[in-house]
């Protein structure tokens, strides 16, 4: 089998790790962007091959983190913080607020293509709840008052633009 460049990408990981095992996650992050943005099940096989590692290992750890995605995703993914000092903060009021803007049900993206709606076990902000992550960039104290104004932005309908 010939060596693919994202074969050779992931050696030059793998020499800065101790271990295979410590690259995984670099590895699926660079296979991830190699396949616009998502692992498809191919992915899997060329990390582990890179790794001497098992697909299905490498399926265990991407399923695991929220920042790997096992489905494509739409041009913008809204993320919206479910973990407890969210949810205690009104994190369900801010996805209701969002399926009924986009026209979506969370783990949905829009035939489109436009949006995807995901929500996330944790985004690292429990003391500015809820956290909603557009595109990665975080937005912090998120009300589902504020979501009509935040889609309405990402649409291009007002606000600055800058989502």
């Amino acid at each position: 089998m010939a060596e693919s460049a994202l074969y050779e990408r992931i050696q030059g990981i793998r020499r800065r790790y101790p271990s295979s095992l410590s690259a995984v996650m670099p590895a699926l992050q660079l296979a991830q962007a190699e396949h616009g943005g998502w692992l498809p099940p191919e992915a899997f096989r060329e990390v582990a091959d890179a790794l001497d590692l098992t697909p299905a290992y490498c399926l265990s750890i991407a399923s695991f983190y929220d920042m790997f995605r096992l489905e494509p995703a739409g041009e913008t993914v809204v993320e919206v913080c479910t973990n407890v000092s969210c949810a205690l903060a009104g994190a369900q009021q801010v996805v209701e607020a969002f399926e009924e803007e986009l026209g979506l049900q969370a783990g949905e993206t829009a035939e489109d293509g436009s949006f995807t709606l995901r929500t996330v076990e944790c985004l690292g902000g429990c003391g500015w709840a809820t956290i909603v992550a557009i595109d990665n960039r975080h937005r912090l104290h998120v009300q589902a008052s504020d979501v009509p104004g935040i889609v309405a932005e990402l649409r291009g309908e007002g606000g600055d633009g800058d989502a």
